[in-house]
């Protein structure tokens, strides 16, 4: 017995040595790829050495000799922070991701091969303006100076996958390609509208979305057939957010600017927010770039040398989506199986193949066809049956993003940045800008002028009937400068007039944000610095306001629901994390929506047809829309509100009053990797209660479960009379690397609405390093 018990004794400590051995192993794996401090490095190529200084925010502010080694020392930043994100990206935009992860990626990988981003890359890299091509070049040199210092370590998740390949100048136009994608629209809709109309009447289909006034020239529907619907079933499915699971929601951002006689400082000032999807690390890293005669600071995205909003020392500027439709689905008709029909006759598919490598398992090959419209994206989940081609701007030859972008960092004036803007090809978004005397918005990009029709649905290939003729931009789009009301704002409204002569798109999305924004704005004459920043974290709910008043006369059934609505009574529509009443409103309106959608029978294929809720059910409880109610909103309202309480009191307790929307409304910043993981994902987690909803100007986006799933990962506020006062702030964290102290470590400044600034100085400096050639 107690020789059984040594040895019981001795495997036990073994197995401890074992786990503690493993432990420190994974612990210093994880050690060795912190970026460290002091450093020296070499980048071939450098005219002259570059001195870093990053500071204990993590920020850097690099001196550089020229632009193009700034460009390289941004690089190798990008790379030292970011190298898993960057490698990540490129992977996603270039259908690569089964190379890393196997099986369960080849399905995505499929998606985004039959796009053929990387070859329409390397296309656009053959015929880009050489000094365009010099800093992108300068970059990659940058980056593959860090991965050639630390191979394998530059990253933990490479510890486990490999080290990265040697980064490329086509890399980096994947980034605006993929932006691109995630900023477009609307050919979900098309698809939803397609299946809804084998439900419904296209007419009640229609309202669904209520069409504003000039919205275009509707073509006339196409009657699907049940194969059709089913192809079309079955692409809503294999796309469900495109192209998912990397996709970032598009409708939202805020900007706005008033001109010197607006502002406190008796020069411009400009406030900007992008929202996009909640993620770890950010899409956005900060930083500061000085050379001789040039300055850039802002965020920075990884990946690419520019700064992609911010201010050079000239101008500042920040972007917010349009909304514009750039899509179009063409129903093609086969000829035989190697030719289509066109208005000429029938012409061959061009057609490429694809190798994809696949780890773990055989490569998988495809054969993708495309048509005069762009890629038969069905062929990846029916080759045999109908055919739907895929005509979008973003995959049009010619796209000059990458020099737009470069233009507009060296923009010294509103002229300048106007210019810039007609080269930015892709994504159509809204530019506001201000230099030190005046303040403007232009439109980017291509927008498709068609024959005929308003893209609402998939159309005819065969006719050329509703073919694209061209593309609009520029000074063809609308564009304003130095206003006379002396201030500019858009958050993602309609930004041009119904009867502006370039046709834009159908479907607009509300202007309830704008409305604050606006209503701020002209309540003072003259506009801080701070104002702005404490505008960025308004949380006023307008659509609450309006509807309260309708909401509060709902005859309550019993508690919880009484309770709930009695607590609504003196609530002023403050989306405040720590109080009852926006948990109460989200809850019951996202619950009134999905009844009505139920109701009505949209499937959930059909949702992107369907207008979000806070332009619906206003509708729906107007007297136009009330017939969708079944001619009893009242019922539904009280029904809906029932459950909703329900289901709060299942989470919170029985108590209303107890409730807090900071206990529902977390916003949670996950890496797309980790925290997949069992235990690693636990350790990574990066979340927080956050303020605000989908209708405040701190935008919160309220997802399924009431969580927070995108917002504003970056604002700045930038000060025209002074640009060394503006002010920046981004979440989570600088660092990519999950097990850093700045991997986290902007996340309560930004949800509180604090910021820092990027002077020309780094103060507290914290870590130096040295670049030489």
């Amino acid at each position: 017995m107690r020789t059984l018990l040594r040895w019981f004794r001795r495997l036990l400590a073994l197995v401890v040595t074992l786990i503690l051995l493993a432990a420190a192993a994974i612990a210093g794996v994880i050690w060795v790829t912190l970026p460290g401090g002091d450093m020296t490095a070499a980048i071939p190529g450098l005219a002259a050495p570059v001195a870093i200084a990053i500071d204990s925010d993590d920020i850097p502010h690099v001196r550089a000799a020229s632009e193009a080694d700034a460009a390289a020392a941004l690089g190798f930043l990008h790379a030292r922070s970011r190298m898993f994100q960057m490698d990540l990206m490129r992977r996603a935009a270039g259908g690569e991701l089964a190379e890393l992860f196997g099986p369960a990626a080849l399905a995505y990988d499929k998606r985004m091969r039959v796009l053929g981003l990387r070859a329409r890359a390397v296309a656009d890299l053959a015929v880009m303006p050489a000094d365009t091509r010099g800093l992108i070049d300068a970059y990659a040199r940058g980056v593959n100076a860090w991965i050639r210092l630390r191979g394998r370590l530059a990253a933990p998740e490479f510890a486990v996958y490999g080290a990265p390949r040697p980064w490329t100048p086509v890399d980096s136009l994947l980034w605006g390609k993929s932006m691109a994608i995630y900023l477009s629209g609307n050919w979900h809709a098309e698809l939803a509208r397609l299946l809804l109309d084998a439900k419904l009447p296209a007419k009640q289909v229609d309202e669904l979305w209520p069409p504003a006034p000039g919205a275009g020239h509707p073509e006339a529907a196409l009657a699907p057939s049940p194969a059709l619907a089913r192809t079309a079933t079955r692409l809503a499915d294999a796309f469900p957010d495109f192209p998912a699971p990397f996709t970032l929601p598009h409708e939202a951002s805020n900007g706005w600017a008033v001109d010197g006689a607006h502002s406190a400082t008796g020069a411009p000032l400009l406030a900007g927010d992008p929202h996009l999807g909640y993620g770890f690390p950010s899409l956005w890293y900060l930083a500061r770039l000085d050379w001789p005669g040039g300055t850039l600071a802002g965020a920075t995205a990884p990946g690419v040398p520019f700064v992609v909003i911010g201010h050079n020392g000239h101008i500042a500027w920040t972007f917010t989506t349009t909304g514009a439709d750039t899509e179009d689905l063409f129903v093609e008709t086969p000829v035989d199986a190697s030719h289509y029909q066109t208005p000429n006759g029938p012409l061959p598919y061009t057609l490429r193949e694809e190798r994809i490598r696949v780890r773990g398992a055989p490569d998988v090959t495809l054969l993708v066809r495309e048509t005069l419209h762009g890629p038969v994206i069905s062929d990846v989940v029916d080759p045999k049956g109908p055919q739907l081609a895929l005509a979008a701007a973003w995959l049009a030859p010619g796209d000059t993003a990458a020099a737009g972008l470069l233009a507009l960092d060296r923009a010294e004036g509103v002229a300048a940045a106007g210019h810039a803007a007609g080269l930015i090809t892709s994504p159509v978004q809204n530019l506001t800008v201000a230099d030190h005397e005046k303040i403007a918005l232009f439109v980017t990009g291509r927008v498709p002028v068609r024959r005929a029709g308003d893209g609402a649905r998939p159309v005819p290939g065969a006719s050329g009937a509703f073919d694209w003729t061209g593309f609009a931009s520029g000074e063809q789009l609308p564009h304003i400068v130095a206003p006379a009301t002396g201030h500019l704002l858009n958050a993602n409204e309609r930004i041009a007039p119904p009867d502006f002569p370039v046709f834009l798109g159908r479907d607009w999305y509300d202007d309830l944000r704008a409305q604050r924004i606006r209503q701020l704005l002209t309540a003072g004459e003259k506009h801080s610095v701070a104002d702005f920043a404490a505008m960025q974290t308004d949380v006023v709910d307008l659509a609450a306001r309006a509807l309260l008043p309708r909401l509060r006369g709902v005859a309550a059934p019993e508690d919880p629901a009484k309770a709930a609505l009695a607590l609504l009574q003196g609530w002023d529509g403050a989306a405040v994390q720590d109080a009852p009443e926006p948990l109460i409103f989200n809850a019951w309106m996202q619950q009134f929506y999905a009844m009505l959608l139920a109701r009505i029978g949209v499937p959930e294929q059909g949702r992107a047809a369907v207008a979000p809720w806070p332009q619906l059910v206003p509708y729906v409880l107007s007297p136009a829309g009330a017939h969708f109610c079944g001619g009893n909103c009242d019922k539904l309202l009280a029904d809906s509100l029932s459950a909703a309480a329900t289901e709060l009191a299942r989470r919170f307790g029985s108590n209303p009053a107890s409730w807090r929307w900071g206990a529902a409304h977390i916003a949670h910043f996950d890496h797309p990797v980790l925290s997949r993981l069992p235990l690693i994902g636990r350790l990574t987690a990066i979340a927080t209660p956050a303020p605000g909803d989908d209708l405040t100007i701190d935008r919160g986006g309220v997802g399924e479960s009431l969580d927070d799933i995108h917002g504003p990962e970056y604002r700045g506020v930038y000060d025209l009379a002074d640009l060394d006062r503006s002010l920046f702030v981004m979440a989570p964290g600088q660092s990519g690397n999950p097990f850093s102290r700045d991997a986290r470590n902007f996340l309560q400044r930004w949800r509180d609405g604090a910021s820092v600034m990027l002077p020309s100085q780094a103060a507290r400096a914290a870590t130096h390093i040295t670049l030489s050639p």
